[in-house]
């Protein structure tokens, strides 16, 4: 989920260009994937390259700028030739999309599912089928933390969390590096905030009212939430005046230079850290201070499914189909979707999932076999629950009145935060 902003632009894969533009019709039908990962952008461009070259079918990759997904699908939908594959973020997002959505029911993809789990339901009808299962906590540098006088087994809660960062500020100057990276409120790294890590109040509202999603948001847990927050803020490579600025990529530099102990982000960060060797790389829970935290695990679950537009044509439809299917089930799809270092053909790194279907490899990623060590171990998966987060607007209101509260941090700025939370929440919900 590491969202690095990009400029949009659409580049069609068509080896059959000298013959036949990507907007042409192909006899077998074409595929227009509308991707949602920037950061996978590359691998999903050659493999449609790929794709190509072996069937003759016309595959175009288009990736949204970060932040910009429903923005650009609503514009691409409206066009003579509109994405064929498209992606929405679960029960909330299908809201809007399921009109388009073909019955994936019966489909040879569907049938390679590892489980009914992982099917996007909406009544009888199988709207949309997740690509990847992801993971992700508090990484941290095993080797400073060895410096600073502590392991993982030092901290399994909220408050051995703040001991230990509190106790890295104390002596950062003699340490020579702080315990969190910096939290960036910029487009390319705010959604780890304002989305992941407001999760988890969420999670435990939930949970307390044994509920899966709300029209109204409570906010029982937003005290726990302005705790975690201030720990990440006051303890971090930059001042908190500084939040607005910084990016994800700057985050990312801070923890493979060490400069930093923790870094908030997931399992598809691994490439991007991978750097640092696996010898020190580890994840924790993000604790913040729930009664029982001590026998959480890691946040895992999706937000990522796929999902055929009904409204193309019969054969836009199967080749669409035909090529889902051999994205999990050909061996050059599956390297690339499960694969890391050096998996793609080209020899560029795999996109690194763990994907849910039948196919799924045992991954090299040191940071997907942690998170399966914690549920091995018996510890509470966390689960995803803000593809129930009523908009985008609502992320954007919680973003903002987080980065407010950050550069000067006083109760009335925080009462903005849960404002913008709970109040927001209801005012979206009823939309």
């Amino acid at each position: 989920m590491k969202k690095k902003l990009l400029a949009f632009g659409l580049v069609g894969v068509c080896l059959m260009s000298l013959l036949t533009g990507c907007g042409s019709e192909n006899e077998n039908g074409k595929v227009y994937y509308l991707n949602f990962k920037p950061e996978q952008d590359a691998q999903w461009q050659e493999l449609a390259e790929i794709y190509t070259e072996e069937t003759g079918i016309p595959v175009t990759v288009m990736t949204a700028a970060s932040g910009q997904y429903e923005t650009t699908l609503k514009s691409e939908m409206a066009k003579t030739d509109a994405p064929t594959l498209f992606q929405v973020n679960g029960p909330v997002g299908l809201e809007g999309w399921k009109d388009y959505c073909y019955d994936l029911s019966g489909s040879d993809i569907a049938g390679q599912l590892s489980s009914t789990e992982f099917a996007l339901m909406d009544g009888e009808k199988m709207a949309g089928i997740s690509y990847v299962i992801e993971t992700y906590g508090l990484i941290y540098n095993k080797s400073l933390l060895a410096q600073a006088g502590y392991s993982a087994e030092d901290i399994n809660s909220f408050a051995d969390l703040k001991a230990v960062a509190e106790d890295i500020t104390a002596r950062s100057d003699e340490l020579g590096f702080s315990a969190f990276t910096s939290a960036g409120m910029d487009g390319s790294s705010d959604w780890r905030f304002k989305t992941h890590l407001a999760n988890l109040p969420i999670y435990y509202e939930y949970k307390a009212d044994g509920i899966g999603t709300t029209d109204a948001i409570k906010g029982t847990y937003l005290d726990n939430y302005r705790a975690i927050w201030d720990l990440y803020i006051n303890n971090a490579t930059c001042e908190p005046t500084m939040l607005s600025t910084k990016t994800g990529d700057d985050a990312v530099a801070e923890f493979v230079t060490g400069k930093a102990v923790f870094y908030q982000n997931g399992t598809w960060a691994y490439a991007d850290i991978s750097s640092l060797g696996d010898e020190n790389i580890g994840m924790l829970p993000i604790y913040i201070g729930v009664e029982g935290e001590e026998n959480q695990g890691l946040c895992t679950g999706t937000e990522n499914y796929w999902c055929v537009n009904g409204k193309a044509s019969e054969k836009d439809i199967q080749a669409t189909l035909d090529f889902m299917n051999w994205c999990v089930t050909s061996e050059v799809g599956v390297n690339a979707m499960c694969g890391t270092t050096g998996a793609m053909p080209s020899g560029a790194d795999g996109m690194g999932f763990v994907i849910p279907f039948k196919s799924n490899l045992e991954s090299s990623n040191v940071l997907v076999n942690q998170a399966n060590e914690y549920v091995a171990n018996g510890y509470t998966s966390v689960s995803w629950n803000f593809p129930t987060m009523p908009s985008e607007e609502w992320k954007n209101g919680v973003g903002s009145a987080l980065t407010t509260y950050a550069a000067d941090q006083t109760d009335e700025n925080w009462n903005a935060v849960v404002t913008a939370f709970v109040d927001g929440w209801a005012s979206e919900a009823a939309k």
